[in-house]
């Protein structure tokens, strides 16, 4: 019995030596001391070899010009779309998909979905109401619930990633919300091309390689609810069997980290970077990110299906040595 426990220790030490050899080597060799920029798009072999296939973030600065950047306003949309029913997410803390706690237990819970006109929704940004409103369906919803806005985006712009990633966007996404929306830090299976229409945008980027630095924990599922009484409450969600429904997500917030509990995350790469209107930032596929945004800010994101290639089996693996994963 000692000696599995030393074998144990030994291997535990091996692995924890492992991981700060990754960051370092991540470090010295891969990873830029700053996000790179540019101020025109690059042309599909340069985006390709410079950065998709690094896995390197990219800011194109200034490099959107299409109508929707001068034309799309909280004015405009009063005037062009008034009426027309909008699905609107609803938080008490503007915090959808993340992590709250209720009566003494975390849960990740996912936001009230309401549907309102347009104008109702404009209305509520002004008043800076409660709950917090904010459109970001991320269901292809620039596609699917404001086709209208189409005619103010050429789509001629993306080619360069089209070219690159060889495959046509999954979804095209439209978000528009207040500065008290936050999206908590977490990573998608997608490439990501960002836009920044209106306002600006705030990132904390934190590269895949940091894994072994990025704490997660399983949480039951919950979504909010607005009771009688017109307060929000968080509804814990159950399967077809009553048992919990539980999802792994980051444990840990970026803007006040507890590095008592977590101090990894301290060793962890950070980037912060901001965008402003017309400006584009490719997100890499399984980069952590966490966003903030100005009053009323309006943004487009464009996800591209990762490929699931020896990259994507060396993150899993450096998954399940940290514990994590299904």
């Amino acid at each position: 019995m000692k000696d599995s426990v030393i074998d144990l220790l030994k291997m535990e030490k091996t692995i924890e030596e492992s991981f700060a050899v990754l960051n370092e080597e991540s470090r010295d060799l891969f990873l830029p001391r700053s996000i790179p920029e540019l101020y025109e798009v690059p042309t599909a072999m340069e985006f390709l070899r410079d950065y998709v296939s690094k896995n390197i973030p990219l800011i194109i600065r200034e490099g959107c010009t299409w109508p929707c950047i001068t034309k799309w306003s909280s004015q405009y949309f009063r005037e062009t779309m008034e009426n027309k029913p909008v699905k609107v997410a609803l938080t008490p803390n503007g915090y959808a998909d993340g992590i709250a706690e209720y009566k003494g237990i975390e849960y990740f819970v996912m936001p009230e979905e309401k549907t309102m006109t347009m104008g109702q929704f404009l209305d509520n940004l002004n008043e800076r109401s409660i709950p917090v409103n904010y459109i970001q369906t991320q269901n292809n919803n620039l596609i699917m619930d404001f086709e209208e806005l189409l005619v103010d985006i050429d789509d001629s712009l993306l080619n360069f990633a089209k070219e690159a990633f060889n495959k046509s966007p999954d979804a095209c996404n439209f978000w528009m919300g207040d500065e008290r929306a936050v999206t908590s830090m977490h990573k998608d299976p997608y490439e990501n091309i960002y836009f920044v229409v209106s306002g600006h945008k705030d990132f904390i980027l934190i590269p895949p390689t940091d894994v072994p630095n990025v704490p997660r924990k399983k949480y039951q599922s919950a979504v909010y609810k607005t009771n009688r009484n017109g307060q929000m409450e968080v509804e814990p969600i159950f399967d077809d069997h009553k048992k919990p429904i539980v999802i792994e997500w980051v444990s840990i917030d970026p803007l006040n980290p507890d590095l008592d509990e977590y101090p990894s995350y301290d060793e962890a790469i950070k980037y912060e970077v901001r965008l402003n209107a017309g400006d584009m930032l490719y997100l890499p596929s399984m980069w952590y990110h966490h966003v903030r945004q100005s009053h009323k800010n309006i943004s487009l994101n464009f996800w591209y299906d990762m490929d699931y290639d020896a990259r994507y089996c060396y993150y899993k693996m450096v998954e399940k040595l940290c514990g994590y994963g299904s």
